[in-house]
């Protein structure tokens, strides 16, 4: 799992309890309303379901419309086709841009009901009376940014659908949210998709070639904090197990119980050899300039060398958006260097 932010971390942070305050008022009128919705729209589009990673079948009197998700699964279903009404996870960055993790999302044109880890606005929720909530699962059963303490609550309103973010491939993960787009309506043999397509098989196809080529080439999964250094294991993620499927030499860390990372003082962040940093993108983690202070970081070969590159570390699943993370990682390791 990635990192929630950039502090002491385990498998998955602990959430904070709480809850909206007149919550349960706003799920009765939700409900009742979402029972009159249901009604009137049924005969339109007939009945709806979708299986989920989860192994769960969730179904609908008729296709969900008013559908609210995480931002990054938000991101992958427009690139699809399908809009969102709601978001939650990070959308905004603090100068009012968009997120990384928002992709091409209008962000003016969606409600954001929580910005960042464990915020989550339920009575905003509920208001937009949602016909679907739509999120990514890092461990099975656990839904990403929906906070523990409310998500029974937040379940009550609306079906939802998990799909991983783990324990899969990126290819796996784009043809999961293609398939929900495209029980949602969307045209996933459209041009533009299909042009993506084209575009990511090329892509995969010039990393092989670079990883076959360069087979000595050190590639090292980073993320910071201001006290500890992550070094990840490439397999726990869609996107570095794929990468590392497709021949990408990759450092493997001794990770703690949980098996996702190794946690590493600054004075031993040198403990790998690495020619290759892919350093974690995400709003909220240091990033590359923010360690120059740092006189162990700035010693590592690869960062002497000029050999850090940016790792998306929660992909946007669609064609369009994981093709150039591809291109990127095979470039990087075309032209890298052996340093270490």
């Amino acid at each position: 799992m990635p990192h929630a932010r950039a502090t002491r971390l385990s498998r998955r942070s602990l959430l904070a309890a709480g809850g909206a305050l007149g919550i349960g008022a706003a799920l009765t009128a939700c409900g009742e309303t979402s029972a009159k919705n249901e009604e009137k729209d049924a005969g339109k589009s007939g009945p709806w379901s979708f299986k989920d990673d989860r192994g769960k079948t969730v179904k609908s009197p008729a296709t969900p419309k008013n559908i609210v998700a995480f931002t990054g699964v938000a991101a992958a279903l427009h690139d699809f086709g399908v809009e969102v009404k709601g978001v939650f996870g990070p959308t905004r960055t603090a100068d009012g841009k968009a997120d990384v993790q928002a992709g091409d999302l209008d962000i003016d044109k969606v409600k954001i009901i929580g910005n960042v880890y464990d915020e989550f606005n339920v009575e905003e929720y509920v208001a937009l009376d949602p016909d679907l909530l739509v999120t990514a699962m890092w461990e099975k059963d656990k839904l990403w940014y929906v906070p523990e303490a409310s998500t029974a609550k937040i379940l009550k309103v609306a079906p939802s659908v998990a799909l991983w973010a783990a324990e899969t491939t990126v290819p796996k993960a784009i043809q999961r949210h293609a398939d929900l787009a495209e029980s949602l309506g969307a045209d996933v043999r459209a041009k533009k998709v299909t042009d993506a397509k084209a575009r990511f098989e090329k892509a995969a196809a010039r990393l092989r070639r670079a990883a076959k080529a360069n087979p000595k080439v050190k590639v090292m999964i980073g993320s910071a904090s201001p006290d500890l250094f992550y070094v990840s294991l490439a397999k726990m993620s869609a996107d570095t197990l794929y990468f590392q499927e497709l021949g990408v030499n990759f450092v493997e860390p001794k990770v703690d119980a949980a098996g996702f990372f190794e946690s590493l003082s600054w004075e031993n962040v040198d403990k790998y050899p690495a020619d290759i940093i892919m350093m974690d993108n995400r709003t909220g983690i240091l990033q590359p300039d923010d360690l120059k202070n740092k006189p162990t970081w700035t010693r590592l070969p690869a960062v002497k060398a000029g050999q850090v590159v940016p790792r998306t570390t929660e992909p946007i699943y669609s064609y369009d958006k994981c093709a150039p993370i591809l291109e990127d990682l095979a470039e990087a390791i075309e032209k890298a260097k052996k340093v270490a």
